[in-house]
């Protein structure tokens, strides 16, 4: 941790950060929720879409004034349209980071201008990117930044004694980076196509000789999984996925195990997660069958190092 006081800035606008949303059949409400909170904080905002077929978001969408929408016919993925929305954030005058941003984020006042703070105050460092303490809004309280050990990871959370907090991983919502470090590290990589893109884009940082590190003073509001069920045994319930996005999980993670600059200790951890995982949703989540087959298919996928879609993809 870096000794310093909690910033107690407000919502500083911030001309040189452009925000990267990308969208996906989007809640409107929380949509205009995140934009109204994120169009104060910074410079540009480009909002890139996923193909989204509901009449109303294109109508939302042309009422905005404080955005650039970029429209995909064809949904190719979070990794492949956040880079879509680095290029275009590259082409904006005088935009010197990228703010990344999901469609079910929402920042706090102050977020970015903290985020910015928490740059500055790791100057002396290769900074790849700083992140904000995150909060799901079913959990109690923040979710921790995290060190990869081994058997177990370091969880550290923000004591308000620290303003940046040193990590091997943040989640890619709310994460601020230069665009100087894109053109070095490079962007996300898009045969992911959506699970553990955040977790490649660090762990090739970091194997390029750059730090990550929490902002303490910044705040965001970001829901993880789709649905959350609650079984015996499992106090905080299991957070529910598709058979589609089950498929991405075990695919990418066993990508990941094959490639030169992944911590070996995390993929020593990292397995037997997979196998609980595999048998939670074999054994506990409908539909089973459907998410067995889904789930072999991605590891075998991933072990012969292929970035083939899902079963039954057109």
């Amino acid at each position: 941790m870096t000794d310093a006081p909690v910033s107690d800035a407000a919502s500083a606008h911030q001309p040189g950060v452009c925000a990267v949303v990308v969208t996906w059949q989007p809640d409107i409400e929380v949509l205009r929720e995140l934009l109204d909170a994120l169009s104060p904080q910074v410079g540009r905002i480009v909002v890139v879409d996923n193909a989204t077929r509901d009449p109303a978001f294109r109508v939302f969408c042309a009422a905005r004034t404080d955005m650039m929408l970029v429209a995909s016919s064809e949904n190719h993925g979070l990794a492949h349209a956040i880079n879509v929305g680095i290029e275009h954030a590259r082409g904006l005058p005088g935009v010197s980071h990228v703010l990344l941003m999901d469609q079910d984020s929402v920042p706090e006042a102050g977020m970015v201008d903290a985020l910015q703070s928490a740059l500055r105050k790791c100057a002396s460092e290769r900074v790849a990117a700083v992140g904000p303490c995150f909060r799901d809004p079913r959990e109690a309280g923040d979710a921790p930044f995290v060190r990869i050990r081994f058997p177990v990871n370091e969880k550290v959370v923000c004591d308000g004694q620290c303003e940046t907090v040193r990590c091997d991983f943040l989640i890619s919502s709310g994460c601020l980076i230069p665009l100087a470090v894109l053109d070095d590290v490079g962007g996300m990589d898009g045969a992911l196509f959506i699970d553990n893109v955040d977790l490649d884009w660090c762990f090739r940082a970091s194997a390029a000789g750059y730090t990550l590190h929490g902002a303490c003073a910044a705040h965001l509001r970001h829901s993880l999984g789709e649905t959350r069920r609650y079984v015996p045994g499992v106090p905080r319930g299991i957070v529910v996925h598709s058979p589609r996005r089950l498929f991405y999980m075990m695919r990418n993670r066993v990508l990941l195990y094959r490639r030169a600059y992944t911590p070996r200790r995390w993929i020593a951890q990292d397995v037997p997660r997979l196998v609980v995982k595999f048998l939670l949703f074999s054994l506990l989540v409908a539909p089973r069958r459907k998410n067995v087959r889904s789930m072999l298919a991605g590891l075998w996928a991933g072990l012969r190092g292929r970035v083939t879609p899902p079963p039954g993809s057109a």
